[in-house]
């Protein structure tokens, strides 16, 4: 046998009175005696706790007292039952009555308190329990088994109370933002590229030095032969040459010299200048990996911190849809509403756990997105240890706009980078403009033994040294080669410079569109702080009402909904205020301001 939701408030006033008190009380004066809202006044904070200090789903004494009813169990459920009946067909609203009781006291002991009470014919009898018998936790989203003065379970009444996993890894956003490395992949990736290009600028500059060619050769020739008087003869002879340099055979000089310098002089000339320039560019590029991958692991950090913040602004509109479910089935269950109205209040609480569950996914993809970012194990969860979001300010919105651009436009390392291509592409440009009229080099020494003989025999073996100094000049494809060269050049060199251009179009266009987000994106902060607080108040007025029976559980649902957007909206608009920080940050190059007498002083 249930007993009424009246009574079983009654006794709790019994249990609260025994020092002498007596009187009335309505029977949800207690119901939420300890709500507590947490909304800081400036706006810090987007969290709003709703504390139950014994309380489950309104039943404030499940802990503290269990009733028994010592009637018989035929009694109505409803106690007020006849009286909604009569007050229905006199054409009048149903209202929740207060009742007085005198309290029949048994013997009060120490260790165990009992008291019986009567209402309308009725014998209750209270027993004391200990505080916490009733709440069991056992799971990682730990569910509390709370029962009622009756032992029935509480249906639907969700605390999300999760476990830290002992594997997670907790992490705030400075020290995210540390483990941007050059073990990051993207970063390494970058870096190498940089020491690629450095190698090929200390290649360029060493273009003038000989290569050094030790070798050893041996030719054998059999057969008709052609002598230097352009008689043929018919001999058999061996060649053999070691030493620096390889290859001689007979007259002529050593075709692979031993010390040898081969090269344009044009390559000499402009290859090291285009190799510097171009290692430059790649050494901005890599910054500018470093400093995107900043920005993706700080967005992917606020998003984490977003779901989890949402996820718990979504926890607490559950427990508060779940207390209003209770309320209302109860309020069906004595006459005093529709049961329609529980039927609906239950479909809102699945809908809100099916925010939950939509919740938990996000924050869990989060944590993948974030690992991904960080180029760590995407297995172990990661987890903020931001307790509240709070809007940060990077970059003052006291400076101006187009001072803003310039900073970006200087410090840019993609646009320094375009602008190393630029220089890089107009030297090309240079060298081959001025390649037909700067001649090939070739430098040739070659010392060691060379040494021979006819049939198969080797002797005369003696030194031999060659010096060979050949300057050619070449003018490629009858010139048509030359000037397709240098067009094909010079358009390069255009690319670059529009891509450049491109490149400032781009800077200034994200810190302007970044800087017109802070600007907007900061007054929906103050419009849905205020909202937070409007709804608020809303909410615990619909809750007074309730208290003085003038209303029904069903009334607080709009004002349940509205908090909870209240809440989300504020959380999201913080996030994307901080979002838009960092992106302006970005989009400035990272440059660190320092506090100056009249104003701010760029370092």
């Amino acid at each position: 046998m249930r007993c009424n939701f009246l009574q079983t408030w009654i006794c709790l006033g019994l249990l609260v009175g025994m020092s002498g008190c007596v009187g009335t009380r309505n029977i949800f004066s207690s119901n939420h005696a300890n709500l507590a809202e947490r909304i800081e006044a400036d706006g810090e904070a987007v969290t709003a706790s709703l504390s139950q200090s014994t309380q489950n789903s309104g039943y404030l004494s499940a802990q503290q007292a269990s009733l028994v009813d010592l009637t018989p169990k035929s009694s109505s459920l409803r106690v007020f039952a006849a009286d909604q009946e009569i007050a229905a067909n006199r054409g009048e609203e149903p209202t929740i009555r207060t009742v007085s009781h005198e309290p029949n006291l048994i013997e009060v002991s120490p260790v165990k308190q009992d008291a019986t009470l009567t209402i309308d014919g009725r014998t209750f009898q209270i027993q004391l329990v200990e505080e916490g018998e009733q709440v069991a936790f056992n799971s990682k989203y730990q569910r509390p088994r709370v029962s009622d003065p009756l032992g029935n379970p509480i249906p639907d009444q969700v605390v999300y109370t999760e476990d830290i996993p002992a594997d997670a890894l907790q992490l705030n956003l400075p020290t995210a933002l540390s483990m941007i490395d050059g073990q990051h992949p993207a970063v390494g990736f970058a870096q190498w590229r940089v020491q690629e290009a450095y190698a090929r600028l200390d290649q360029a500059n060493v273009l003038w030095l000989p290569s050094i060619q030790p070798g050893f050769s041996f030719n054998r020739h059999d057969g008709n032969y052609q002598a230097s008087d352009a008689s043929i003869v018919d001999i058999n002879r061996n060649s053999f040459q070691y030493g620096l340099g390889a290859g001689a055979t007979g007259a002529g000089t050593t075709p692979l010299p031993g010390v040898v310098a081969r090269f344009h002089l044009a390559d000499a000339i402009f290859q090291p200048q285009i190799a510097e320039k171009t290692a430059w560019a790649r050494g901005h590029a890599a910054k500018g990996v470093v400093n995107k991958q900043l920005l993706n692991v700080a967005v992917a950090y606020l998003e984490l911190l977003n779901s989890e913040q949402d996820l718990r602004i979504i926890e607490e509109s559950l427990n508060r849809t779940a207390e209003l479910s209770k309320l209302t089935g109860d309020f069906a269950t004595a006459g005093q509403g529709l049961q329609a109205d529980a039927d609906r209040l239950q479909t809102e609480l699945m809908l809100v756990e099916n925010r939950l569950a939509e919740a938990r996914e996000r924050a869990d993809v989060a944590s993948a997105r974030l690992s991904q970012a960080l180029s760590i194990d995407s297995e172990q969860r990661i987890v903020p240890l931001d307790p509240t979001v709070v809007p940060v300010e990077l970059v003052s919105m006291d400076l101006d706009k187009a001072d803003l651009i310039s900073t970006g436009l200087s410090n840019r390392p993609e646009l320094k980078d375009a602008q190393a291509l630029v220089a890089a592409a107009y030297d090309q440009y240079q060298r081959q403009k001025y390649a037909p009229f700067i001649p090939s080099v070739l430098l040739g020494f070659s010392a060691g033994g060379f040494g021979g003989g006819t049939g198969s025999t080797l002797n005369n073996v003696d030194d031999r040294v060659d010096f060979d100094a050949i300057l050619t000049w070449e003018i490629r494809n009858l010139g048509f080669g030359e000037s397709a060269a240098r067009r094909e050049t010079e358009a390069r060199t255009q690319q670059a410079k529009y891509k450049k251009v491109q490149v400032m179009d781009q800077v200034a266009n994200e810190i302007a569109e970044a800087y017109s987000q802070i600007v907007h994106r900061g007054k929906r902060i103050s419009i849905t702080k205020k909202a937070i607080q409007s709804a608020t108040d809303s909410y615990q007025r619909n809750l007074n009402r309730i208290r003085n029976g003038k209303g029904l559980p069903l009334e607080v649902l709009q004002s349940v909904q509205a908090l909870e957007d209240a809440r989300r909206a504020y959380l999201e608009a913080v996030i994307e205020y901080n979002e838009s920080q960092f992106r302006l940050q970005w989009a400035l190059g990272w440059p660190v301001f320092a506090p100056e007498e009249n104003g701010t002083q760029e370092i």
